[in-house]
């Protein structure tokens, strides 16, 4: 299975998940490591124009695309096991629990989990700890120009 990261060039590899445990996210608190992936290209860079500004353009991101092997087992946290305003921002610390608590059974590298952007559309958290995080295989990682009309230029 192919999945997409859209990361900031200084940050595009290694593959750490060092940012999201620094700042903490929807899906963890500070502290706990995961790699934010999306499905599709258009979702990656979906999660990403949500969290910038109008007006300013960024020109130093790339996508980096991963491919993840079917031996790797793939935790589902369905839509309806969420609680209400799970996709609201703030991010809420329930939401932070279920990455938290994920990364800490150690069951599964990767947890599919619902995209709070895309209704419909699904993200993928991969821990980079897990003892088969080694068949996680970088593939490519391209420049990325985003379309000026994303930010009204």
């Amino acid at each position: 299975m192919l999945v997409y990261r859209l990361v900031r060039k200084k940050y595009a590899n290694p593959l750490s998940g060092e940012g999201a445990s620094r700042s903490g996210n929807r899906w963890n608190s500070k502290g706990t490591a995961l790699i934010y992936c999306a499905a599709s290209r258009a979702l990656a860079m979906a999660e990403v124009v949500v969290h910038l500004s109008l007006g300013l353009l960024p020109k130093d991101y790339e996508m980096v695309e991963l491919e993840i092997s079917s031996k790797v087992s793939i935790k589902k946290l369905p839509l309806e096991t969420l609680p209400e305003g799970w996709n609201s921002f703030p991010h809420l610390l329930k939401t932070q629990r279920f990455g938290d608590e994920f990364v800490a059974a150690e069951k599964s590298c990767v947890l599919q989990v619902p995209s709070a952007v895309v209704p419909g559309d699904l993200n993928f958290l991969l821990n980079p700890m897990h003892r088969d995080f080694a068949q996680v295989q970088f593939k490519s990682r391209v420049d990325f120009p985003f379309d000026p009309r994303f930010f009204g230029i």
